[in-house]
């Protein structure tokens, strides 16, 4: 079990998004009041003015961060590369999952050290 199959498990009907490529799903500055999970295709985030990039996979959460800071905001872009099926899960959906399936964060934090692991990697210098 991983992140996007307990937000699977709490999705209801009409919370899969269907995303052409190159459309935005979120932009910098903007207020957050939900995450995001890849179902299927690949998404782009970006941040910095296109400094820092970074992609998401099929399977892979992204846009929690909006959830537990105190403004809510996003930081960064987040864009589909490809066509994309995205499932969301609005804040109360996030909270009730962290409070009845603490698995949930611990997946949650699973995926973000993961993820922040390789984006360390690439940025070694040889």
């Amino acid at each position: 079990m991983n992140a996007l199959d307990t937000m699977r498990a709490l999705a209801s009907q009409g919370e899969v998004l269907d995303v052409p490529a190159g459309e935005p799903i979120f932009s910098s500055g903007e207020t957050g009041d939900c995450m995001f999970g890849v179902l299927e295709g690949s998404v782009e985030l970006s941040w910095n003015d296109e400094g820092g990039q970074e992609i998401i996979q099929a399977g892979d959460v992204f846009g929690a961060g909006a959830l537990v800071t105190p403004e809510h905001r996003r930081y960064g872009n987040a864009k589909a590369l490809s066509d994309c099926k995205v499932l969301v899960m609005n804040r109360e959906k996030f909270l009730f999952a962290v409070q009845e399936s603490p698995m949930f964060a611990i997946e949650l934090l699973g995926s973000i050290d993961k993820r922040l692991r390789q984006l360390k990697d690439c940025t070694k210098f040889s």
